[in-house]
């Protein structure tokens, strides 16, 4: 006890003053009261402990203030992030979710980042009022020392706060920007920046990263060294020997004791506090500088990537793909303005595309094909090429009388009509429409002659249907011929500079045309020629008939033509298949000048198929026959 009383200033004697003025008189650890009594800071620092580990105590209360209200800011969080898994959830597993979801979803899915921020946040800002409250109230405290270590706990709580805050958000915004915001937003949507907010910059998102990865865990550095400081103006007189503890050999320098009192010093527990809490610092410096730069680097590269990815695709033709506008800075108005750049060029190309197919109606595409040229800019006046083709030519009966009971307009209307019947039978079967003349059509078939025959059959199929269709309208039904025929031909350009067309030239084509018009005086539908049959792989596969030899106009030769019989209605084609037999005989004996015979035979045709109009024709050049034989007789 006697060596404690020499360090107890407020009791010392007159007498003993100048040799406890060689006493050192240390402050304590805490920096809060000298220890010239340790008997009864001992007890002070005692009595400070056990109200620290009291459940009573400020430090347990707040820490369960903060354990409580962040299990409610756990539920509300998990209450209102429910849906977005539910949601997305069924997005991944491709199965269908309710409008009220979706609607929730893209209502607030932007507003994530805040409002979970904002809920997370809520606790820790509570519960920093409740610090703040508990520490202006004069009688919050038992001791002195225990304000002290709870007001450092309230400012590294309120650094704590911020870093979480704004850690969940930047957290949040980066999930919400490159993974969900294409399962909740349609195409066009994406297209273009969806955010509220008005524009920011890439330099902006840096100094924010920059601001979380080096200066707030600096700061967490700073308060702590601020918090550890004890100026010496709290330690009251400060004698020679004390000044040897405190600054060491720097107390040799002379008038070292002028201004003393705003100077400071770090006491032994504040500096663990201040090493721990440099090392935490660091530690949030790291965590931070690990996520902020991977989140920053992921969304500015992602967009970048997936942007020069449907650039790639763009540059391969491919116009219709887009972009998602992932960000609000630079790269998103870059990725805005390529998405509009794609959609104009691809309204640009559709619409050249259009003209193109436009074109093709007028020069179809296999005339080009034929030619070599893969556009219309590569025509050229006098291009040509000789191929041998199928050519069928197609005209209606009558339709001069027809079309005079008609309007100009019902005329077109009529045509249209009829055309948009047999031109896809046409194109159906491996051909496409050289040119329309009037009623007429001209088609070519360059595969197969059986191409040729086969849409020809369709099309006497889809006259019927036509009729049916209208007769609703009281209009009459018509008929048409049919002419075939196979050979060589030129196909070409011709005109002017100022004016060009495709065009056939060959004898074929007008070979053609005359088997059409036949079709008149034999009343028959379809007629082929001889080489046409000729470049059928499998006659058989047709029921047809030898008609005549005949010399068309413009033709030296004689052409043998036939008549395909498939192209008629049921009961009149099965009575001329019954009858072919004896059509064949009559015809012989026709070509042997027997008429009397060749009469009977086609009589007995006619009375068993009163619409076998070639029987009736062959009747009729019998009896002119016979009769011309008859003059000739009386005349000799």
């Amino acid at each position: 006890m006697e060596d404690r009383r020499l360090f107890d200033f407020s009791n010392r004697s007159t007498s003993d003053s100048i040799v406890e003025q060689n006493k050192p008189s240390f402050p304590d650890t805490l920096g809060l009261v000298k220890i010239d009594d340790t008997l009864n800071q001992e007890i002070i620092v005692s009595e400070t402990v056990d109200n620290i580990n009291d459940s009573n105590n400020p430090f347990n209360l707040t820490i369960t203030v903060l354990y409580r209200l962040l299990i409610i800011s756990f539920l509300l969080g998990l209450f209102f992030n429910i849906p977005f898994k539910i949601f997305f959830k069924k997005k991944r597993n491709y199965r269908r979710s309710s409008k009220n979801l979706y609607r929730f979803c893209r209502k607030f899915l932007l507003k994530t980042p805040l409002i979970n921020a904002s809920i997370i946040g809520v606790s820790f800002v509570a519960t920093l009022i409740y610090m703040f409250v508990l520490l202006v109230t004069p009688d919050g405290f038992s001791d002195d020392l225990t304000r002290s270590l709870y007001t450092q706990f309230f400012y590294i709580s309120l650094v704590t706060t911020l870093l979480t805050i704004l850690f969940v958000y930047f957290w949040q915004k980066h999930r919400v920007h490159i993974k969900y915001i294409e399962f909740v937003y349609s195409d066009e949507d994406l297209k273009k920046r969806i955010f509220s907010i008005k524009p920011g910059m890439i330099k902006n998102r840096l100094w924010v990263s920059s601001f979380m990865t080096t200066f707030l865990p600096l700061t967490i550095v700073i308060l702590y060294v601020f918090l550890s400081l004890t100026f010496i103006k709290d330690l009251g007189p400060i004698d020679k020997g004390q000044l040897k503890i405190l600054y060491g050999n720097y107390a040799k320098i002379s008038n070292f004791d002028i201004g003393l009192e705003g100077l400071f010093f770090v006491n032994i527990i504040d500096s663990f506090l201040m090493f721990l809490g440099i090392g935490t610092g660091i530690l949030v410096s790291f965590i931070y500088i690990l996520f902020f730069v991977k989140w920053t680097t992921v969304d500015i590269v992602s967009p970048v990537k997936e942007l020069l990815y449907n650039m790639h695709l763009t540059g391969e033709g491919k116009m219709d793909n887009y972009s998602i506008v992932r960000t609000n800075d630079e790269i998103g108005e870059l990725t805005e303005e390529y998405n509009n750049m794609s959609k104009k060029l691809w309204e640009y190309f559709s619409n050249i595309s259009k003209i193109n197919e436009s074109y093709y109606r007028f020069v179809p595409k296999q005339f080009l094909d034929f030619l070599g040229k893969e556009s219309l800019v590569d025509i050229h006046l006098g291009d040509q090429v000789q191929k041998e083709m199928t050519v069928l030519f197609n005209d209606i009966r009558s339709f001069t009388e027809l079309s005079e009971r008609m309007t100009p307009k019902e005329n077109f209307d009529y045509i249209n009509h009829y055309l948009g019947y047999m031109e896809p039978v046409i194109r159906a079967n491996h051909g496409f429409v050289d040119k329309y003349i009037g009623d007429s059509i001209m088609a070519l078939f360059s595969e197969r002659a059986e191409d040729a025959i086969n849409a020809a059959i369709e099309m006497r199929i889809n006259l019927i249907e036509f009729n049916q269709v209208m007769g609703q309208f009281s209009y009459d039904p018509i008929d048409f011929g049919i002419g075939i025929h196979t050979g060589n031909l030129m196909l070409g350009i011709v005109g002017g500079e100022a004016r060009m067309q495709s065009t056939v030239i060959s004898d074929a084509v007008n070979l053609a045309s005359r088997l059409e018009g036949l079709t008149k005086i034999y009343r028959t539908s379809i007629i082929i020629s001889q080489d046409t049959l000729i470049k059928i792989d499998n006659p058989d596969l047709y029921n047809y008939r030898f008609l005549d030899m005949v010399k068309v106009k413009g033709k030296k030769e004689t052409i043998y033509i036939f008549e395909i019989l498939d192209g008629e209605p049921d009961h009149i084609k099965k009575l001329k298949i019954e009858t072919k037999t004896v059509f064949g005989q009559a015809l012989q004996i026709f070509k042997d000048n027997d008429y009397q015979k060749a009469l009977k035979l086609f009589s007995e045709i006619f009375e068993i198929n009163k619409f076998d109009t070639v029987a009736e024709l062959y009747i009729q050049r019998c009896k002119a026959k016979i009769a011309s034989l008859h003059q000739k007789e009386i005349k000799n």
